[in-house]
């Protein structure tokens, strides 16, 4: 019977009913206890993770059976893929999965960030009636920008365009001539990067953590965006200067930010020190494609392909 690990966390219900017959250890724990999972993963036909387990190096070498790794998510950047390619192993990410998700969360922080009323509820709450200094922005008629333009970003731009925003942006892996530039809801502008970062009222960044991308905004590309702006970062960490951004923050350049994404994480107190009493801040703990929805749907689709790859070959 082949055997399935699952180092963090997924849907219960989907465990039942997609991996039913198999050997499954589901520890969500475990990525937090190395020397356990390597031990686990010693005798396991499949590997199924999130984004903080680290699917390279000395897990691999430990995981000599596997056949298969199930990814609840789309990034692959805690994955050895070149590495499982070359033993065979088969990779999974959830492709679709979160896309609403993650686009819905993109929309709401440039609403949250346009319009800066929505912290004042102490001061509503002591009597200040601090209703002129909370005079915000509208979204509609506002610019928005996405870095990459793959299935998330489209999906937020979709929504923008409800809200009356217009959409650009840059992705050299989409052709000049494909399909997606010209949706249903109107024409997408292609853009270079240096054009679209400079005319963005709002820029969200939508692309993996590679060579090319790591710092890709960083204090230079933020001096280019236009004053006030807003920038939206639920893609990976590493893809910004965090340090520029808390910057940029405090001269008052940025109009605002949502960093969902970190380069270390779980971030700890000691990085989340340069956020220390930034203004117009939003941080969450990479949670912007995981709903209730999103993880039902996630962990389907993932426990579905393990099941698929270990029992129809």
């Amino acid at each position: 019977m082949p055997k399935v690990i699952i180092s963090e966390f997924m849907d219960e219900a989907a465990i039942a009913a997609e991996l039913a017959g198999l050997d499954v250890q589901y520890d969500p724990g475990l990525v937090d206890r190395p020397g356990d999972l390597a031990a686990a993963v010693a005798q396991a036909d499949a590997l199924i993770v999130r984004n903080r387990t680290q699917v390279r190096g000395p897990l691999l070498d430990a995981a000599r059976d596997l056949k298969v790794v199930g990814r609840l998510g789309v990034g692959l950047d805690n994955i050895d893929v070149p590495a499982c390619r070359a033993r065979g192993i088969a990779v999974y990410p959830a492709t679709g999965a979160n896309d609403g998700a993650v686009a819905e969360y993109v929309v709401a922080t440039a609403l949250l960030l346009l319009r800066g009323a929505y912290g004042a509820t102490a001061r509503v709450a002591a009597g200040t009636w601090p209703r002129n200094a909370l005079m915000g922005r509208e979204i509609a008629g506002k610019r928005l920008g996405l870095v990459g333009f793959g299935s998330i970003a489209r999906e937020t731009a979709r929504r923008a365009v409800a809200l009356g925003m217009t959409i650009a942006a840059h992705d050299p892996f989409v052709a000049a001539g494909d399909p997606a530039w010209n949706p249903a809801y109107g024409p997408v502008q292609s853009q270079a990067l240096d054009a679209l970062i400079a005319q963005s009222d709002v820029l969200s960044l939508h692309v993996p953590l590679t060579d090319q991308t790591r710092g890709l905004i960083d204090a230079a590309a933020l001096a280019r965006m236009p004053a006030g702006a807003i920038l939206i970062n639920a893609a990976r960490g590493g893809v910004v200067d965090e340090a520029a951004v808390a910057q940029a923050l405090r001269s008052g350049h940025l109009g605002g930010a949502a960093l969902d994404v970190f380069d270390r994480e779980p971030l700890d107190a000691a990085a989340g020190a340069v956020f220390a009493d930034v203004p117009n801040l939003i941080l969450t703990p990479h949670i912007a494609g995981v709903t209730q929805e999103s993880n039902v749907r996630v962990s389907a689709v993932t426990a579905a392909a393990v099941r698929r790859h270990l029992t129809e070959r």
